[in-house]
């Protein structure tokens, strides 16, 4: 068989294509593109300053039952839960033994008041007699002196019969202030002792209501600060309004007021309390209950709002934010915030009229790079009751997992049909 050579030219024009079509497609291939982010113009604006602050609500006046003497209980005059006045009857304590102790000390103030009687008559009858040296000076000096120790047993009597009427009335059990009184620790022919001050009830005023509430001792400061510079008043008219938000989220209809900021700091917590007053005549907040006050505090007039998805924080604590510059490059900035206002966060200090802030695309891009600045399109704040972030984007990641379940499923399928 002859086997035909291929000419040697031929072979080198093939090979001189290849390398130039590969030299082409190499040459051809599309710069990097510039990252785009979007960015949100900051413009100061007017914002209302609210501290957000968890608590506890106690109540106004607390005021524990307590036995005052020994005894048995007959009765219960009250029904749990309900509301007493001052000075209404809640237990009787079996009284005989104290109607015996009053009588007793009344019959020794009469022996008393009779020994009296007996003693002035002989001074004044001795009187007479050694002004005529009828009987010695001694015998007069006796009798004055045995005087005044029959006054003095009078007056012994007398505080006797009056502790045994204040022991009788204890059997009185009542409530020292008007309130709600919660549930009776003794029951009928319980015994009680007044060494032990046996706790019978507990009555607690509800209206107004005391709101204690925790904060850190920086906030601590700034708020007293505010408060020296006038900006925040806890008193008069003009006093600083609290809002509470109940552990349900609804906000409660009633306002208070700022009382004070206790004068110590927790060394555990390294918190502060303030204290605010809250009307309750529909007996809604019961003491214990946790609750968030909202501390109106005044107007920013030249804040900043910042969505919350483009500020973070360093390993030092500080708030920052990339801003993009007038020549397109990501600078990074720290920032002062105030706290919260729906989905931003209020920036007092770190920004300026115009600044760009990145808030969307972060994670793509570094301090210094070169980007592509465009209007962000946040997302509307969720409606109440909607499912948080997390909740939404652990749906996201189901939805996704399952609709690439499905694809992954599907996927055979397709490939069998063709």
């Amino acid at each position: 068989m002859r086997v035909e050579r291929v000419p040697f030219r031929l072979i080198t024009f093939a090979t001189a294509a290849v390398v130039l079509a590969a030299c082409g497609q190499k040459n051809s291939a599309p710069p990097p593109q510039t990252p785009e982010v979007g960015v949100v113009a900051v413009q100061p604006t007017s914002v209302p300053v609210v501290t957000e602050l968890p608590g506890r609500t106690n109540a106004f006046l607390v005021a524990q039952v307590r036995a005052r003497v020994d005894g048995i209980v007959l009765r219960r005059e009250f029904t749990e839960g309900s509301v007493v006045k001052a000075g209404q009857r809640l237990y009787k304590i079996d009284p005989a033994p104290y109607i015996a102790a009053l009588n007793n000390a009344k019959a020794a103030l009469a022996k008393a008041k009779a020994n009296l009687v007996t003693q002035n008559a002989l001074v004044a009858r001795y009187k007479v007699l050694v002004a005529a040296n009828a009987v010695s000076k001694q015998d007069y000096d006796n009798a004055v002196a045995a005087q005044g120790q029959a006054q003095a047993d009078v007056d012994s009597g007398k505080a006797a019969v009056d502790t045994a009427q204040i022991n009788l009335g204890y059997t009185d059990v009542v409530s020292p202030i008007t309130g709600k009184v919660g549930i009776s620790q003794v029951t009928p022919g319980a015994y009680v002792q007044a060494s032990q001050a046996t706790l019978m009830s507990t009555v607690q005023q509800m209206d107004p209501v005391y709101v204690d509430l925790t904060q850190s001792s920086l906030d601590g400061l700034k708020l007293r600060r505010a408060v020296e510079a006038g900006r925040l008043k806890t008193n008069g008219p003009d006093a600083a309004k609290v809002s509470l938000v109940l552990e349900d989220g609804r906000t409660y209809s009633q306002q208070g007021k700022l009382q004070f900021t206790d004068v110590t700091v927790d060394q555990t917590t390294g918190s502060v309390t303030i204290r605010a007053l809250f009307p309750n005549p529909d007996r809604v907040l019961l003491p214990g209950m946790f609750v968030r006050a909202r501390i109106d505090e005044g107007t920013n007039e030249n804040a900043f709002l910042v969505p919350q998805v483009g500020v973070q924080h360093d390993q030092k604590g500080q708030a920052t934010v990339l801003l993009v510059d007038k020549d397109n490059k990501v600078v990074p900035h720290i920032i002062v915030t105030s706290g919260t206002q729906g989905q931003d966060w209020v920036v007092e200090s770190g920004l300026n009229a115009g600044d760009r802030v990145i808030v969307q695309g972060t994670e793509k891009v570094r301090p210094g790079a070169t980007v592509k600045a465009v209007d962000a399109h946040l997302p509307p704040p969720p409606p109440p009751g909607a499912p948080s972030a997390d909740e939404a984007t652990a749906a996201g990641l189901s939805g996704a997992s399952a609709a690439s379940a499905a694809h992954a499923a599907s996927a055979p399928a397709a490939s069998a049909a063709q």
